[in-house]
């Protein structure tokens, strides 16, 4: 098959589930990534013809996109704050959002915390986005991810960046602390940071099928009638292994800015204040240990 062929049915075919824009760049994405051939070969070499078990693959993923599976789970890749990640639907997609957290904590948190070799507490790690970019731009840093799941956890731990390789513990934040003392120890963390579950299980009629027929529910949803429970979990994982004067910083519902900040007040934590994103929107929570 002809490239341009392909391009051209490719487009007509995506373009109704996500909208010509869309569909162009998916396709684009697409056919680059499989054939490791830069974009302008559409345009310098029009005839160019796809090898015939590459047509295959081009048009397997084809199928699976038609029918609202994300690009990232078809690729089996993404990129996160200029790494490449491997993800799969055992993990959440990372997202813009926790890239401006993970730029936040390392230009403003981690600066203001003083250690020449912080050590990082990353709860709910999922494929390991941000544990793993905090162990690469901080390369002295020790860096511990932790999540319930352990098909998270294989994926997480297999990613194939190098340098500074963070540990990946098997946690459930919501059990006992007596069970995170068995898994973590005596040690305490100069820094925790968490992105969990925090979409209220009400919010799912507003989300696209991509996310609620792919991505993990386990990792997404919290029930309307406790919003706030992985946030309570946090915080008294905070007070057992937060060192002093260490920090935190969480993501969070856009909804509960002002009721996720009081919380960590309640207990105990200073110097709580509640970030924008890019969008104005309240979306992180950044407090300290006295």
């Amino acid at each position: 098959m002809l490239l341009k062929s392909f391009i051209r049915e490719a487009g007509e075919k995506l373009e109704p589930v996500y909208g010509k824009r869309e569909a162009a760049a998916i396709v684009r994405t697409l056919w680059t990534s499989v054939l490791g051939v830069p974009a302008c070969i559409s345009v310098t070499e029009p005839d160019f013809r796809i090898p015939e078990d590459e047509t295959e693959r081009l048009e397997d993923c084809l199928a699976r996109l038609c029918a609202s599976e994300p690009l990232q789970y078809v690729l089996g890749k993404t990129e996160f704050y200029g790494l490449e990640y491997r993800v799969s639907p055992s993990v959440l997609i990372p997202r813009p959002e926790t890239e401006l957290l993970c730029r936040m904590i390392l230009q403003d948190v981690v600066p203001s915390l003083h250690r020449d070799s912080p050590r990082i507490l990353d709860l709910c790690t999922g494929s390991g986005c941000i544990a793993w970019t905090l162990a690469h731009y901080l390369p002295d840093s020790q860096v511990i991810g932790a999540d319930i799941s352990a098909e998270a956890l294989e994926v997480a731990s297999s990613q194939g960046i190098q340098g500074n390789v963070p540990d990946f513990l098997l946690l459930d934040v919501l059990s006992s602390q007596d069970n995170a003392v068995s898994v973590l120890g005596d040690r305490k963390f100069d820094l925790i940071v968490s992105n969990p579950p925090y979409v209220r299980d009400s919010e799912k009629k507003l989300m696209h099928r991509n996310v609620l027929d792919y991505e993990p529910a386990a990792a997404l949803f919290v029930p309307d009638d406790d919003p706030l429970l992985f946030y309570r979990a946090i915080a008294g994982l905070a007070e057992r292994f937060l060192a002093e004067d260490g920090a935190g910083a969480v993501e969070i519902n856009e909804a509960f800015g002002d009721e996720t900040a009081r919380l960590f007040m309640e207990c105990g934590f200073g110097d709580v204040r509640v970030v924008r994103d890019f969008s104005d929107r309240e979306r992180f929570v950044i407090f300290r240990k006295p």
